[in-house]
Parts: structure tokens; C-alpha cells; sequence
């Protein structure tokens, strides 16, 4: 797909470190899959995996979790 931010590159599968932040909760995760930008970088997740990612977040921010890096597990 056509990169939607710098409108140059194409997007191709990659992995990313997605951080997500909260009322005090710092939550890093790593070699998440995405498509990435070959010209800008820019990554985009699909639904599936952003379902997947907030879920986990909630759980870690119910838990009382401050900062807490993981490494990303496809369900």
C-alpha cells in the first residue's frame, strides 16, 4: 500500500516496538508486525494485533503496572 504520511513509499512487512502510555503506565512492545514504510518509516498495525495490543495494555494497567517492556506473542 501507498504510505498515507510521506505519499512516496510503499509499505512492506516488517516489525516494529510499539510504546503505549497510560495514567502513569509506560508499556513497550517489541518486534510487533506491521507494514512499514520503505521510504519514511511510518508503521501501521492491523486490527487484529492493535485488539491484541490494547488488551494486554488494560491487563498491565489493571495490574498496577508502571513500566513493563514485553516482547510481542501473536495470539
Amino acid at each position: 500500500m501507498k504510505c498515507v504520511i510521506c505519499k512516496h513509499g510503499e509499505t512492506r512487512p516488517g516489525m516494529v516496538t510499539v510504546t503505549l502510555e497510560r495514567n502513569g503506565s509506560t508499556l513497550v512492545f517489541k518486534n510487533v508486525p506491521a507494514q512499514v514504510c520503505e521510504n519514511c518509516g511510518e508503521a501501521y498495525v492491523d486490527e487484529a494485533t492493535t485488539e491484541q495490543l490494547l488488551r494486554s495494555a488494560e491487563a498491565a494497567v489493571t495490574a498496577g503496572v508502571q513500566v513493563e517492556i514485553r516482547e510481542f506473542v501473536v495470539a
